[in-house]
């Protein structure tokens, strides 16, 4: 693999610098895949703001996809419905998505990175394996996911068992101890996490803690009643 085909930036504004040129650039199809509404928010926007946006002309496909995070209160969703509503077209995912991902013109994928300590990587990729890769992955999960018409604001209200697990991925719990405090089985608490994270759209246990501060307001503590 050529390594020159590959740049790892640091940060938005890194990432507008150098490579918000490439959104303007687009003139057949821009892909844009993300967990929730914050992926993209702040580089792309920002390029954007300064006229580094893809050329609307006839032909285009601009297609953002997302997971049920992004449906996780009506503002988020009335935001949705306002970038379909420009032409755009949305669809939410049930399931975790592979990658966080915009892919420009069939040549371009931009790679996002997981945050650390609150700064994103974002990898430029040009080799055309890769980029094909990443593509094919994306319409995977496009042709199963939910036209954002058919998609409800928020998901569906969490059970008590459901915020009892939440509470205990929020606290660091061991699986043994959430498994206790909730009365269940070991390998029942299991299933139910990974149900659970499925629900939320979080790729991991660490990522589903930190969606239930948002959801939850009262902590974990021996004797909540079950």
């Amino acid at each position: 693999m050529s390594t020159d085909r590959i740049i790892t930036l640091h940060g938005e504004s890194e990432l507008v610098r150098r490579a918000g040129h490439l959104f303007v650039a687009s003139h057949e199809e821009f892909l844009v895949a993300a967990a929730d509404l914050m992926t993209w928010s702040a580089g792309v926007n920002a390029a954007f703001r300064e006229g580094k946006r893809p050329h609307v002309v006839p032909g285009l496909t601009m297609r953002k996809l997302y997971t049920r995070r992004a449906l996780a209160d009506p503002e988020s969703h009335r935001r949705l419905l306002r970038i379909a509503a420009s032409g755009i077209e949305v669809r939410v995912s049930d399931g975790p998505l592979t990658r966080e991902a915009i892919i420009i013109d069939r040549r371009t994928a931009i790679l996002a990175g997981a945050p650390v300590r609150g700064v994103r990587t974002y990898t430029v990729v040009n080799t055309p394996e890769v980029v094909d890769g990443v593509r094919s992955l994306f319409r995977a999960t496009w042709e199963t996911a939910t036209d954002l018409a058919d998609c409800t604001a928020a998901p569906p209200p969490l059970t008590e068992q459901a915020r009892h697990i939440l509470r205990a991925l929020a606290a660091g719990h061991t699986d043994e101890t959430g498994a206790r405090l909730l009365g269940v089985s070991l390998r029942t608490y299991r299933r139910r996490v990974a149900d659970l994270m499925t629900s939320l759209g979080a790729t991991s246990r660490f990522q589903a803690g930190l969606l239930a501060q948002g959801l939850l307001d009262e902590p974990l503590t021996p004797d909540a009643p079950r």
